[in-house]
This record gives C-alpha cells, structure tokens and sequence, in this order.
C-alpha cells in the first residue's frame, strides 16, 4: 500500500520507510530505531561521542541494507588507528541488525570529540555484502569526511556512482536516518537534484531522532510529496551461536586452544554484539578436536620444561 504523505495516525518505531518521487527518478528511505537502539547501547558502557558515530552507523546500515535488492548481510565498518579502533553494524535482508565498537577503553574522550580525531590517521571504510547464495563482496575505501554521513556519500559516489545524499543522527534514545538517491540508470538534470539534496539537507538532528517518517517526509516535501510505501519493522537479532563459536575455535587449532585450556581451564568467549558468553571447558575441547587434546599439550610442555 502507498500514499502521498497521508496524516500519521500513531508513531511508528523500529522501522524503515521506503518513498518514490514520481516527477523524478528520485528514491527514498526514512529509518527511526528506537528499542533497537537502546538494546544496542544497553551492551556496553559507550562514552558519548562514541555512541553517537555507533548510532549514526546503525542508521546507516538500516538504510543501505533495505535499499539491496539480493537476500543477504550487509557489514559496514570504519576502521581508525586512533583511541577508537572500530564501528561494525551488520543489517541483513530480513530487516534485523546489530551493532558494537571497539576503542581504547582507558583513554579520555570528551563528549563532543570530532569522528575524526577519534580514529586517527588512515582509517578505512569498509562495506562487505554476503548474499544468501553466491560470493561475498567487499569495498574498501580511505576515510574521506568527518561524519559517517559524509564518509557514506563519498563512498557511494567513488563506488556506485550513484548520485545520493544521506542525514544521519543519534541520540542516547533514538537513531534515525535518511536517504535520497537517483534511480540507477536514469539521469536527473543538476538543477533538479541540487533542489533534493538543498530540501534533505534542511532536516534536523533533532527532526531525525523526535519525527516519525510522514511528518519529516511533509516537511520535507510537502510542495512536491512523493509516494509513501507502508513501513517495515526492523528488530535487534545477533547471529553468534555456539556452533558458530566452535568453527572458530577449530579454525585457531587445537594447539593453541588446548593450552589455554591447560593453563586457565577452559576457553570464553564473548560475543561483542551482544554480550553472550560461550565457555568449553576440557571435556568440551577435547570432544571438539575427537582427542585428548590438552593432555597432549600438558605432555608437550612437560617434555619441552
């Protein structure tokens, strides 16, 4: 079901909105989280400028992994060498996500730190896509912008080359978003996508995180309103499993598995996403390498002392 921009009836969370112009080959997303992002933000103890760029990112994924058109997992992530290591969101074709960061936890950082100063000097920003069935692909670009939104729109520029404008905020409640973009293979004259993006750009931070998609849609465009497609819910789902855990630990080897083993018991595991914790102890280990595999490291280290 579509509309032109009816009167909201009752706010509507954790979901994306899909819009058409229909006087242009211009596209559309509105995206607003709000108990997916608390859930996020419940994990861990983020400082603030932290939380915001996680919010912002998370954001961005929902939008860009709604815009797909193949069934699959879209990972974005933003690397920096500085007191914040890394932002990862992974938004799949189903409409669920997950985010987390990684950064020097016995560093300050101020509130209002700049993205930039934070990841230092040579980030990159990376986008990977893995289809249900086929190939993974990856983009790998240098930082270029001091905001995830603009970090996005160069990349789309440099890789798709599709013309696309993207509003991103957070705040500790509510991350929002919202993407124009020219329909792949048909032009727009400059002055008419110029107009879009000068409209876009007028939407605030505080419009992003407190409006709904048909009031910022109304404000935005009223004069020319374009077609609102129903919303879909977008909800929190983490994909660590035990089984997936196991995998990993056969990928290290059961040397370096087993000594930990040896000397601390057991292995843990925590999944950053969401805070679940995954312990094999000895009997575990060893059934998972089909031998006693700490006895033969605790007999090695014998021999080698």
């Amino acid at each position: 079901m579509t509309s032109n921009i009816p009167e909201a009836t009752a706010p509507r969370n954790d979901c994306c909105t899909r819009f058409i112009f229909d006087d242009m080959p211009v596209r559309g997303l509105h995206v607003r989280l709000e108990q997916v992002w608390q859930h996020i933000v419940g994990q861990k103890h983020y400082p603030a400028a932290i939380r915001r760029a996680l919010g912002e990112l998370l954001a961005a994924g929902s939008l860009l992994s709604s815009n797909l058109k193949i069934d699959g997992t879209l990972t974005i992530q933003v690397q920096g060498q500085g007191r914040l290591k890394m932002l990862v969101v992974e938004a799949t074709s189903e409409q669920t996500c997950r985010a987390t960061a990684r950064w020097d936890e016995q560093s300050a950082i101020d509130d209002n730190e700049s993205l930039r100063d934070l990841l230092g000097g040579n980030g990159v920003f990376v986008i990977t896509l893995q289809p249900q069935d086929g190939d993974p692909w990856q983009g790998v670009v240098p930082l270029e912008g001091d905001s995830i939104a603009q970090m996005l729109i160069n990349y789309m520029k440099r890789s798709e080359q599709l013309d696309t404008h993207i509003s991103l905020a957070a705040s500790d409640e509510v991350c929002g978003g919202l993407l124009v973009q020219r329909l792949p293979e048909q032009e727009i004259d400059t002055e008419s996508w110029e107009h879009m993006v000068t409209l876009t750009q007028t939407v605030t931070a505080e419009e992003l995180t407190t409006l709904d998609a048909h009031h910022v849609l109304y404000r935005l465009f009223h004069e020319t309103p374009p077609r609102v497609f129903e919303p879909e819910t977008i909800e929190f789902a983490c994909t660590c499993s035990r089984g997936k855990v196991s995998d990993m630990l056969l990928m290290l080897g059961g040397q370096e598995v087993g000594s930990v083993v040896a000397e601390q018991g057991s292995v843990e595991i925590d999944c950053d996403f969401c805070n679940a914790q995954y312990v094999f102890d000895e009997t575990d280990v060893n059934a998972l390498f089909g031998m006693d595999i700490v006895s033969a490291v605790r007999e090695e280290n014998l021999r080698v002392q």
